[in-house]
């Protein structure tokens, strides 16, 4: 199964900041929206991914200086991305590999989705259980 099927469920918009949002509205952003990270993008290229850990290595280095910076200065960049027709479950071990928990979703060089961990582990819990049921199924008929 592709990181495609997992998106496909979903309205399409990703939140998103632009390098010279400060650091002070894209927290703001993340508190607002629930999520712990967001794809940075210049443009139509993504060129980095601002997340509730660059938030505390950001305060942590500047204090409270770290509010008025743009998201370019702090961010994790280059990002690592994976493209939609990769298979989730080798996304998942590059997110494990890499130990990151977002991943900016390409297709054709434009970001097409945003995934988390969360995501792609819920994905493969549900195929697990699928899997279990189908065998389950199959024990009581025989």
């Amino acid at each position: 199964m592709t990181i495609s099927v997992i998106l496909a469920g979903r309205d399409g918009a990703v939140v998103s900041a632009e390098p010279d949002t400060t650091v002070g509205a894209a927290i703001a952003l993340l508190a607002e929206r629930r999520i712990g990270a967001l794809p940075v993008i210049d443009g139509d290229t993504v060129v980095g991914i601002f997340s509730e850990r660059d938030v505390i290595h950001a305060v942590a280095k500047l204090g409270a200086a770290a509010l008025d910076r743009p998201v370019s200065e702090l961010m994790t960049a280059p990002p690592v991305t994976v493209a939609a027709d990769e298979d989730a479950l080798s996304a998942l071990g590059l997110m494990t590999r890499r130990r990151i928990r977002h991943l900016p979703v390409l297709a054709d060089g434009a970001m097409v989705g945003f995934v988390s961990i969360g995501d792609l582990v819920k994905f493969r819990i549900d195929r697990i259980e699928r899997e279990a049921s189908a065998l389950r199924d199959y024990i009581q008929s025989v």
